[in-house]
């Protein structure tokens, strides 16, 4: 199988996000796919996608989608097709045969038992049980007829250096690296060999991925040299912990950010904070994404790791509803009911909401505060009063509602002109106007909690809050 031709790139940076589809989009592999992203928009490169789907036994097509939807909710798009690495395993087969005929490879005949038998005597030795296979330097003629892996023949002596773009130069003695299986004996490719040459074709030319994998990099660096092909630049970034300064766990809370979608963060706050998670522009902590890609670098990327702040998440959040374009939050919106398979606004819904966007985002950290701050467009006659609007209703003046409704009929319908009719009508009946505005509030709403009432008023326009004034007096009337 040829290697497959990329797409090239005009500033000749080309990254990849290559996760295993055996599950959610962890909130690790989000930030390392983010760093990808804006890395590549930042230097006008490419960054593609690949599905390390080589493990048969866990991958799945639906694991395959979901990181496919979480990478669509984050925006993060891929340039061209997500590559399979499963589809691509003879041409891994085809770079070890090759590796062989090069000698940087050899066939190796060892069975498991005689592998463990030469660990087992290492031990009692007081040796290193690193495996050293008897066929590195065999006449092939001499092998069995049986089935054989290819393992890379790696240095015995000197050191190999990674110059890592986070971690600095980081240096490994040759012999403490072993001849690593590039193909199994059923002909199948391990994840270094494919790993290595799918980078290779598809012109990858930075890998940003977690610190876990700095010692791979030793090794995959011995498989480029094998091939005499040119090793990417590396950058490998700390992981993310937990509150606690341990490994981010299930235990510490939601790990997919699939999870975050549907408690409804909204993708831009998302951005934001995963970016913050290792890598800084100054004191920089709210910004947009087009100001991301624009300061992003590598040089900034901490040493140390980051820990996950769930606090910091719902403030920056909050942030990012309150300086959202209305129009842009109304879109957000009506992405999380339908992700949450809720009905679709109407347009007299999305009208409302829009005219009353600046009040319901003030104190929303999520967009179900948003939408519950706007239960009052979204609810349905008639309005049953919470426990606390019931006790309001309940402490007004007997007949105050139907009086007060009654004056409302006549009212010029803007905010300024009902807060007067509410005012004189209040200091008629010898109130406050609190204890008007605030039962008011309730027959609007149910509750209270709530906009501004004479802008939700003027939100609902006069037809329908009169309608609802009468709802509370005759609920009042007949007891219920």
């Amino acid at each position: 199988m040829p290697s497959t031709p990329m797409p090239s790139s005009p500033s000749g940076v080309v990254t990849r996000f290559a996760p295993s589809p055996t599950g959610y989009l962890h909130i690790g592999g989000a930030r390392t796919a983010l760093f990808n992203w804006l890395y590549a928009r930042h230097t006008g490169g490419k960054f593609l996608l690949r599905i390390e789907d080589t493990d048969r036994a866990r991958s799945t097509p639906e694991a395959t989608e979901k990181i496919f939807e979480g990478l669509r909710w984050l925006g993060l798009d891929w340039d061209g097709d997500a590559i399979s690495q499963f589809d691509r395993a003879p041409r891994h087969a085809e770079v070890a045969r090759e590796m062989i005929a090069r000698g940087t490879a050899y066939p190796c005949w060892s069975t498991q038992e005689e592998i463990e038998a030469f660990r087992e005597t290492a031990k009692a030795e007081g040796r290193p049980p690193l495996f050293l296979s008897p066929w590195r330097d065999a006449d092939p003629a001499t092998a069995p007829d049986a089935p054989f892996v290819v393992r890379l023949k790696a240095p015995r002596d000197g050191e190999t250096t990674v110059s890592d773009l986070v971690q600095g130069d980081v240096t490994w003695k040759n012999e403490t690296l072993d001849d690593l299986i590039l193909l199994r004996s059923d002909g199948t490719p391990t994840y270094m060999l494919a790993v290595v040459v799918d980078d290779h074709d598809m012109n990858v030319t930075h890998i940003i991925r977690g610190d876990d994998h700095l010692t791979n990099s030793a090794r995959q660096t011995l498989i480029y040299r094998g091939m005499g092909w040119d090793v990417p630049a590396m950058a490998h970034i700390p992981l993310i912990h937990g509150p606690d300064g341990k490994k981010l766990s299930k235990r510490h809370g939601a790990l997919g950010v699939d999870a975050y979608r549907d408690m409804g963060y909204p993708a831009e706050a998302m951005r934001n904070y995963l970016a913050r998670l290792g890598w800084s522009h100054g004191n920089d902590e709210v910004f947009t994404t087009e100001q991301a890609i624009g300061w992003f670098d590598l040089t900034h990327i901490g040493k140390a790791p980051a820990r996950f702040d769930y606090a910091k998440l719902e403030s920056l959040s909050g942030q990012h509803i309150r300086a959202m374009d209305d129009s842009a939050l109304l879109g957000e919106l009506e992405g999380f009911l339908a992700a949450q398979n809720r009905p679709a606004l109407t347009d007299t819904e999305r009208a409302q909401m829009l005219r009353a966007m600046t009040g319901l985002k003030e104190r929303a950290k999520i967009l179900p505060q948003v939408l519950d701050m706007a239960s009052f467009i979204l609810g349905k006659r008639p309005f049953a009063p919470d426990a606390a609007g019931a006790k309001a209703l309940a402490s007004a003046p007997a007949g105050m509602m139907e009086k007060l409704t009654s004056r409302l009929r006549n009212a010029n319908w803007t905010p300024s002109d009902l807060e007067t009719v509410v005012r004189e009508f209040s200091t008629d009946e010898g109130l406050g106007l609190g204890k008007v505005a605030q039962p008011l509030r309730v027959a609007l709403s149910g509750r209270t909690v709530s906009l501004g009432v004479f802008d939700m008023m003027d939100i609902l326009g006069q037809t329908e809050s009169l309608a609802r004034l009468e709802d509370c007096v005759n609920s009042a009337a007949t007891g219920a």
